[in-house]
């Protein structure tokens, strides 16, 4: 066989293995476990970190001011440094709409070693912990919007199962060409890396979190020292779940029913911004990282178009043969995450080109930190850490 078929082979015996013993990545029915009501429903504080969010919070915050939740429920949003009135437009949309009490605060600067997020979240649960202990903590971005009954499940189904963290995947925003090309692939990717089936059986390893939407028992928090744990930690929901799992917490991960995100991506440039801010930080700065995952990523993903073009074109049946059905397998397991989206099924077969793109966005995200501009975002731009706490 030539060299080409040898690599379409090794292309197809991966895609065998990540089929079968990857966690069924692949499949979309993680979602909220069995639950029950609870004979008493715990305190909760809703912990919004927001900078420069006035145009999503009027989508978004009355969604959270609208919880039907039967115990007692507070929302405390933390105006991160915004130039743009977000705090201003979330006391108008409170005094609007009613419903759950919400708190506006703002925390300052951050300190060095904390990222801005984080820093948010600190300030934001001290404040709601020193008015009155909540069991809970809801830690839900500014651009998530929620179901009516959200909050109540979630803190059924934790209750019910004893968990310590509980995260959704929010459902993002799909509705422009380039957002129905890319972000079912973000989500496919993401529960490839962290198989939801793996971060949530007893005794798990794997540990992981979707940073739109975690409850987490504030006992849980504490004992995990979080967030001044992780203080530095750029991909931070991944940070917070290692550590409660680290703490001896029990965590679980899935798709949402009840969670959407609002934010709009309508261009490649927003999209490509999203991913390769912490790219690099997910592969811990280590350039010995980045030429495996670039190699890993051509190797599944792009050899399998390449060998059936060979086989076509070049009369090479074996690389052709190969390179086919490493494609069609790929596109198979691809199908229920587009399902999950609502999607036309026709894309499936572009995952490589996707795949493509999300190869030079890792590129260009390593680029970025090697000029001092890796991990920014609103206007801040987070160098790598000295220590790394959560790993």
């Amino acid at each position: 066989m030539s060299a080409i078929a040898w690599i379409a082979v090794g292309s197809l015996a991966t895609w065998g293995w990540l089929l079968l013993g990857q966690g069924f990545f692949w499949r979309t029915d993680q979602r909220l476990p069995r639950r029950e009501a609870p004979a008493d429903w715990p305190d909760v504080a809703v912990v919004v970190p927001a900078r420069d969010e006035a145009e999503v919070l009027p989508v978004s915050l009355p969604s959270l001011l609208a919880q039907d939740y039967p115990g007692r429920a507070e929302i405390v949003l933390v105006d991160d440094g915004s130039t743009d009135g977000t705090g201003e437009v979330a006391r108008a949309l409170s005094g609007q709409h009613g419903g759950l009490p919400l708190r506006v605060v703002s925390p300052g600067e951050p300190e060095p070693g904390w990222t801005g997020k984080l820093w948010a979240l600190r300030h934001g649960i001290a404040v709601a912990r020193a008015a009155r202990e909540p069991e809970y903590l809801l830690l839900t971005d500014a651009d998530i919007a929620h179901d009516p009954d959200s909050l109540r499940e979630l803190v059924a189904a934790a209750r019910t199962q004893g968990l310590d963290l509980v995260s959704q995947m929010a459902r993002l925003r799909v509705a422009s060409g380039w957002e129905r090309l890319v972000v079912p692939a973000f989500v496919y990717f993401f529960s490839q890396l962290y198989p939801f089936r793996w971060v949530n059986r007893p005794g798990a390893r794997t540990a992981a979190a979707a940073g739109g939407c975690v409850l987490l028992r504030t006992e849980a928090a504490e004992r995990a020292g979080v967030p001044e744990s992780i203080r530095q930690a750029v991909i931070d929901d991944v940070s917070l779940a290692r550590a409660v799992q680290r703490a001896g917490g029990r965590i679980w991960l899935g798709l949402a029913e009840r969670v959407d995100s609002v934010r709009p991506y309508p261009q490649l440039a927003n999209l490509w911004r999203m991913v390769s801010r912490s790219a690099y930080a997910q592969l811990l700065h280590s350039p010995l990282l980045l030429a495996g995952t670039v190699v890993g990523l051509a190797l599944v993903y792009l050899v399998p178009p390449v060998a059936l073009c060979f086989g076509v074109f070049g009369n090479d049946a074996a690389a052709g043969w190969a390179g086919g059905m490493a494609w069609a397998v790929m596109t198979g397991t691809y199908l229920p995450m587009l399902r999950y989206y609502r999607q036309p099924l026709l894309i499936a077969p572009l995952l490589p080109f996707t795949a493509l793109l999300y190869l030079l966005m890792t590129v260009d995200s390593a680029v970025q930190h090697y000029r001092g501009r890796g991990a920014a975002w609103k206007g801040r731009t987070y160098s790598r850490p000295e220590t790394a706490p959560d790993r």
